[in-house]
């Protein structure tokens, strides 16, 4: 079985539709069903079945998609090294971000990139939701997060980022016409997110504390699974949500206004990664924070 027929295979197993498969292949729907027949021929059994109205892997099919799927996966990883390595680049460090400061940091990923050109650099945005998962896994090779990160198994690198918190709320909420805020209004019985218990106390605590600056406890609280879920809260008044400065920059909108809150710790963002990763490239990344210092607004 060839690549690209093992590719097309993968892709209607996902797919279960001729028509959508060969989109997103760019070849046509004949081309996707010549493929089939074949690869079904060789085999001597049906992979797919197929009505008018639907298409469905049968029991061959989906043992098949079973042991060809981490094969494919791996194949493509080996030629995707071969071509890197033909360009000179050896390596790839996988970085995940939660806040979306990314172009704020230019600078040190030139810096690092300019140092280890045979090194990749991939950026991602990392969720706040099971935030050190992708992490422990190897998904990613370092992680930045909001300080204070307390893992046993995680190390705590440089502090790259610093910035004042700001509220943001709704356009038309209550609190929208002040210019500053105290933390106190978390006190005063409006909604605000969590994610528990899919992140530490501790670690949401620091982002959005349990209790006010003199002690009130903030129990309002909904549950979020992400940041697009409380943009929507807070546009709509349901919600108020604090954030860093960064997002009155990069999430501009005209449903929601940014507040200082004048009694509030600046957030501070470090560089994470697993105490018994060797990757090379981690530490180096971390000397570039170093030696370029803390970027604070």
């Amino acid at each position: 079985m060839e690549l690209r027929d093992i590719e097309i295979f993968l892709t209607l197993a996902e797919e279960l539709h001729f028509g959508r498969t060969a989109a997103r292949l760019h070849v046509t729907p004949a081309r996707v069903s010549q493929a089939i027949k074949q690869q079904e021929r060789q085999i001597g059994g049906a992979l797919f079945e197929r009505t008018s109205r639907a298409v469905r892997l049968t029991p061959l099919g989906t043992l098949l998609r079973a042991d060809l799927e981490p094969v494919y996966r791996e194949l493509r990883q080996s030629l995707q090294r071969a071509r890197m390595a033909a360009q000179g680049v050896t390596s790839t460090l996988r970085v995940g971000m939660i806040p979306d400061i990314a172009h704020d940091l230019r600078p040190a990923w030139e810096t690092f990139r300019s140092r280890h050109p045979e090194c990749r650099l991939q950026l991602g945005h990392s969720g706040f939701v099971e935030p050190f998962r992708t992490l422990r896994d190897g998904q990613i090779s370092a992680l930045i997060a909001w300080l204070p990160v307390e893992e046993p198994d995680l190390t705590v690198g440089p502090v790259v980022y610093t910035e004042p918190r700001l509220l943001s709320v709704a356009v038309d909420h209550p609190l929208a016409d002040r210019g500053t805020v105290s933390t106190e209004v978390f006190g005063d019985d409006h909604p605000v997110s969590t994610a528990s218990p899919y992140l530490p106390d501790y670690w949401e605590d620091a982002y959005n504390p349990y209790t006010t600056s003199s002690g009130r406890p903030v129990n309002n609280r909904i549950h979020v699974a992400n940041y697009e879920q409380i943009q929507r809260l807070v546009s709509t008044g349901q919600m108020i949500h604090p954030i860093g400065a960064h997002a009155s920059r990069y999430f501009q909108r005209p449903d929601i206004i940014y507040l200082g809150i004048h009694d509030a710790p600046r957030f501070r963002w470090g560089l994470i990664w697993r105490t018994d990763n060797d990757n090379r490239y981690v530490h180096a990344l971390a000397r570039v924070f170093r030696d370029l210092g803390t970027h604070a607004v």
